[in-house]
């Protein structure tokens, strides 16, 4: 639906402002197709014990590792196609287990240490075990067809944590894709269908969706829309919109690029 004016823009945008890593997901969905480029970048965030850090997620420039950003490095090699068992249980799985804590899960971040710039919101993180972290990892190791003692404390904990949480944080970009993500793969389907038809209802609950496509903050967290739950034509949630949403929604998107081609606090689309 981009122009070829509104791709360029964006493209020169990312050329000129991004970091490695952002280029070359760039070159390897749009460009070449360079698989190496990618795995390259991603490993420059890799520290000894096995974690990532370094400023994998721009709100914190601490070089020390963080789950959070573990996850990324290893959601990130997922979408290019480039996990193996072999590489998630030597490369991501010790470190994993290192942090993992008595519950069974690992948490969000641990508040980063030093005196490098960061983000209020990574000051006052608290260092428990976290569904935003473990779920995805499941749904990863699962989906590549792992079956290691580590997972089975770790589903108990998932599966107790959606229960408590419920319909909070419902709201949130990061945090539904990543519980879906763990639902998609896991053993337990008749679990999983439930807890995907409780989302379901939840999302399409009043006051979650943001239907006025001229708010400021339409897109931005705790205002989402359509794409923020259904990014891809085969995800999970595609059918609680219709086409019309999806393409007014997409739409609206396109039309809030910048003129220096960038968009701002929105999802990413495919």
């Amino acid at each position: 639906m981009l122009s070829k004016e509104q791709f360029l823009k964006a493209r020169d945008f990312i050329l000129t402002n991004a970091r490695m890593i952002e280029r070359r997901l760039f070159d390897f969905h749009f460009g070449s197709g360079n698989i190496e480029g990618v795995y390259h970048a991603v490993y420059a965030y890799r520290n000894v014990d096995g974690g990532f850090g370094h400023g994998m997620e721009p709100d914190t420039a601490s070089p020390e590792s963080q789950p959070l950003f573990s996850i990324m490095a290893l959601e990130t090699l997922d979408e290019i196609g480039y996990l193996t068992p072999e590489l998630i249980l030597k490369d991501f799985m010790p470190y994993f287990e290192s942090v993992t804590t008595a519950k069974g899960g690992i948490p969000w971040m641990f508040q980063p240490k030093g005196e490098y710039p960061c983000e209020d919101h990574f000051k006052t993180v608290k260092e428990w075990a976290a569904l935003s972290t473990t779920a995805p990892l499941l749904g990863i190791l699962e989906k590549h067809h792992i079956d290691i003692p580590w997972m089975k404390k770790a589903e108990e904990f998932v599966w107790d944590e959606m229960e408590r949480i419920q319909e909070r944080h419902v709201f949130c970009n990061l945090c539904v894709p990543r519980r879906l993500q763990f639902l998609q793969y896991t053993k337990n389907r008749e679990k999983a269908e439930k807890a995907i038809t409780d989302l379901r209802k939840w999302i399409m609950a009043d006051g979650i969706l943001c239907k006025d496509r001229l708010d400021d903050g339409w897109g931005l967290y705790q205002k989402p829309h359509s794409l923020n739950y259904a990014p891809t034509p085969n995800s999970i949630l595609r059918s609680l919109f219709s086409d019309d949403t999806i393409e007014a929604d997409l739409t609206n998107l396109i039309h809030k690029q910048k003129d220096d081609g960038r968009w701002g606090h929105l999802v990413r689309t495919q």
